[in-house]
């Protein structure tokens, strides 16, 4: 009887050891393309967002450096502004082929700004001097509300240091 046993709860569990999803893939949360200023979030006009577009565009070929600028209202299914950064930067590079050498990041709902791969450009700029761009002309203007004019402030002073 023991044995029947045995037989009967390897035959009905064994299957779903076989055929159950150990580890899911996340979704790909990313857009299918993405232009120098790609605003999810809607917190630009559509003036501000080609205005900025130029001017990034304009700053590529003087600088050799292609800087994005990406709002996001979520960051979901990661943990934070830094690691959906990183993924985001890495989504670009390996599958659509783009190769930025600074990504900005930013939510307004989470109240944060990320500025990925810096390292790209590490001998034109260094840490302290990002950080002081940042503390400066961005997050003086964000906390104001005005945007566009951090981003633009911000973008001109990076885009200066790294000529």
């Amino acid at each position: 009887m023991k044995k029947i046993h045995f037989f009967l709860i390897i035959v009905l569990f064994l299957p779903h050891l076989f055929f159950a999803q150990t580890k899911t893939e996340p979704q790909n949360i990313f857009a299918k393309s993405y232009d120098y200023v790609n605003d999810f979030e809607h917190i630009l006009t559509p003036k501000q967002v080609k205005e900025l577009n130029d001017f990034l565009k304009a700053s590529e070929a003087k600088t050799k450096s292609k800087i994005l600028i990406v709002s996001a209202e979520s960051v979901s299914p990661y943990s934070d502004l830094n690691e959906y950064s990183r993924h985001l930067d890495n989504y670009l590079f390996s599958k659509l082929k783009i190769d930025t050498a600074v990504l900005i990041v930013i939510s307004k709902q989470l109240r944060q700004i990320q500025f990925q791969g810096v390292a790209k450009i590490g001998a034109k700029i260094t840490d302290p001097e990002l950080k002081d761009i940042i503390s400066t002309y961005v997050i003086p203007e964000l906390k104001k509300g005005d945007y566009f004019k951090g981003l633009q402030a911000g973008t001109l002073h990076l885009v200066k240091k790294i000529e």
